[in-house]
């Protein structure tokens, strides 16, 4: 199946944050670049389901982490550290394929 045509989108259409980034400024400037911004308010009850989608992403931070090449960024050109994180990833999956053992068919 084909993408949309034209080149490919590189601003996010929404951007998860928590209280500390509560701020008229912060809101202002990504509605300035058409982001949507979905932060928590200042002296509000938490959402639930904003914790949920950022601890994937932490989690996700945590585990490229392990690898001190990618919790350091040593490498100048952005291809090599590309690479490396895919390295990582590869790595991640392989590790959890292998811990949970064959596949019953």
């Amino acid at each position: 199946m084909a993408g949309r045509p034209g080149h490919p989108r590189r601003r996010p259409e929404a951007v998860l944050g928590d209280k500390a980034y509560d701020s008229r400024a912060v809101r202002r400037e990504l509605r300035k670049r058409r982001i949507m911004p979905v932060i928590s308010r200042k002296g509000a009850p938490n959402v639930k389901g904003r914790g949920k989608l950022r601890y994937v992403v932490e989690k996700t931070f945590a585990l490229l982490h392990q690898f001190k090449r990618l919790a350091v960024r040593w490498e100048r050109r952005r291809e090599l550290h590309d690479s490396f994180v895919s390295l990582g990833c590869i790595l991640i999956c392989w590790r959890r394929l292998k811990k949970a053992g064959p596949h019953p068919r």
